[in-house]
C-alpha cells in the first residue's frame, strides 16, 4: 500500500514537473549544459562517463566506477525553489527508473541542476526522496558548486554548502558524536554479523549502503550518512570492502568504553513478598518488555558468560520509576537490608533496549552493553569485562 501511495505521489508531482518544463527541454541549451556539468563532476572524480548520442530517443548519461554503474536522468531549472525542484525531481526519478529497466546492470540516478543549492533546498530534496523514492538515488548539483548525492557510492562527490556565518567570528566545523545513543545502536548493527547467535538482538547481515543501515536501524538516511562519514573521517570504516566494514576496532572499542562512562541513577530495592527473588524479577520484567531489561552481571549470567557472583541483579529502566505506581507494586526502595534488585536508569535507552535479547519473554542486555557497563563496576567488573572482551570482542579486532 505504501509503495502504491508513493508511486501515486511521484506521478502527481511529475505531472506538475511536466507543466513547468520548457518545451523540447531534452535538447534545450540549459539542459545540455547541465548534463555536461554533471559529466564533468563524475570525470573529475575518476568515473568513466559515456555521453549519450544526440540522435538517440533514449539519450541518458551513463557513469561507471568499479562495480558501480548508474544511468542518469538530468533535469535543469533556472530557479532554486523547492516548489519547482521537487515536481521536476519526481519526473526525473520516474524517467531514470524507466531507463534503468531498459539497461542491464545499471542503477537509476535522478539529478536536478539549479543555479544554486543552499542547504535548505538540499534538505528538501533529501527528505522528499527518502519519503517517496528511497529505492532510487537522487542528486542535486548547482552552477555555484554545491552538490549532493544520496547514494552511498556517490558520497565522495558530495560538496555541501556551508551554513551562513553570523557576524565575523568563524564557526568551528560541526562534529558528530560518534557514540551518541543512536550511533551506538548503529555500531552494534555493523558488528552483529560477526557475533554468535543469541548475544545481540540485531540481524546478522552485512550492509552495503547507508540507506540499508538507516532502514534497519530505523533512523533517518541523513543520520546514518553522517554517522558513516564520521567513521570514515576518523579511519574506522574500510575503504576497500564492498560492505560497510569497521576497521581498527581495538581503538574504536577503547573509545566506546570511555564514552559510555556516565554516572547513572540507581535505586536499590527489596521485594515486599519473601518469595524467590529470581521468580519475582522475571515477573517484573515480563510486565515492562518495552523499557526494562536485565543488565550487568545478571545479564552476563543469562548470556552464559557470567563470572561474578554475589552482586544483586540489575534491571535497566528508561527512567527512574514511581514505585508507588501499580506497575511497580511490590518493591520497597532503599531498604536497610541487602537489596534484592537494583534499578538503574540507562544513559543510552535506544542502544540498550533495541539491542536487548529476548529470552523466554524477558529482555536481557546485549553482550556489548554488558561489557560497557561492567567494566568499571567496583565488584570485579574489570574481570568480567575482560572475559567478555577476550571471548567475543577481541576476535572482531583481528588481533
Amino acid at each position: 500500500m505504501a509503495l502504491i501511495d508513493n508511486m501515486a505521489m511521484l506521478n502527481k508531482m511529475a505531472m506538475l514537473g511536466a507543466a513547468i518544463m520548457p518545451k523540447n527541454s531534452s535538447v534545450a541549451p540549459t539542459g545540455s549544459r547541465a548534463e555536461q556539468h554533471v559529466a564533468e563532476i563524475f570525470q573529475s572524480q575518476g568515473w568513466a562517463v559515456e555521453m549519450p548520442p544526440a540522435e538517440s530517443p533514449y539519450a541518458h548519461l551513463v557513469v561507471r566506477h568499479g562495480t558501480a554503474r548508474f544511468i542518469i536522468e538530468v533535469k535543469a531549472l533556472s530557479e532554486s525553489r523547492p516548489d519547482r525542484v521537487l515536481p521536476l525531481l519526481s519526473m526525473a526519478i520516474l524517467q531514470a527508473r524507466e531507463a534503468a529497466e531498459r539497461s542491464s546492470g545499471a542503477s537509476p540516478l535522478a539529478v536536478i541542476w539549479v543555479p544554486e543549492a543552499p542547504l535548505s533546498l538540499i534538505n528538501h530534496v533529501q527528505a522528499f526522496a527518502q519519503r517517496f523514492a528511497n529505492d532510487t538515488p537522487v542528486g542535486i548539483v548547482s552552477a555555484r558548486g554545491e552538490r549532493y548525492f544520496s547514494a552511498e557510492a556517490l558520497q565522495p562527490l558530495n560538496h555541501l554548502p556551508e551554513e551562513p556565518r553570523k557576524g565575523r567570528l568563524p564557526r568551528p566545523a560541526p562534529t558528530i558524536n560518534l557514540f551518541s545513543d543512536l550511533n551506538q545502536w548503529m555500531l552494534k548493527l555493523l558488528l552483529a554479523w560477526e557475533l554468535p547467535d543469541g548475544l545481540l538482538n540485531a540481524p546478522r547481515r552485512r550492509f552495503k549502503s547507508g540507506s540499508e543501515l538507516a532502514e534497519c536501524a530505523q533512523v533517518s538516511a541523513m543520520s546514518a550518512s553522517r554517522f558513516l562519514q564520521q567513521l570514515r573521517n576518523e579511519g574506522y570504516l574500510s575503504d576497500s570492502s564492498v560492505h560497510l566494514k569497521l576497521v581498527r576496532c581495538e581503538e574504536l572499542f577503547s573509545r566506546w568504553s570511555a564514552a559510555a562512562m556516565r554516572p547513572s541513577s540507581e535505586i536499590p530495592c527489596r521485594f515486599l513478598l519473601r518469595l524467590p527473588a529470581d521468580q519475582q524479577i522475571r515477573s517484573l520484567l515480563s510486565k515492562h518488555t518495552d523499557y526494562a531489561c536485565l543488565g550487568l552481571f545478571a545479564a552476563a549470567d543469562a548470556l552464559d558468560i557470567g563470572h561474578v557472583s554475589g552482586v544483586p541483579p540489575y534491571i535497566y529502566v528508561n527512567k527512574a520509576p514511581d514505585l508507588e505506581a501499580p506497575a511497580w507494586a511490590g518493591l520497597m526502595a532503599f531498604p536497610s537490608e541487602r537489596p534484592d534488585v537494583i534499578l538503574r536508569q540507562t544513559a543510552f535507552p535506544q542502544s540498550t533496549f533495541r539491542a536487548a535479547v529476548n529470552q523466554d519473554g524477558v529482555l536481557v542486555a546485549d553482550i556489548f552493553q554488558v561489557w560497557l557497563d561492567v567494566k568499571n563496576h567496583p565488584t570485579r567488573g574489570a574481570e568480567q569485562a575482560q572475559l567478555i572482551y577476550d571471548k567475543y570482542l577481541r576476535p572482531l579486532t583481528g588481533s
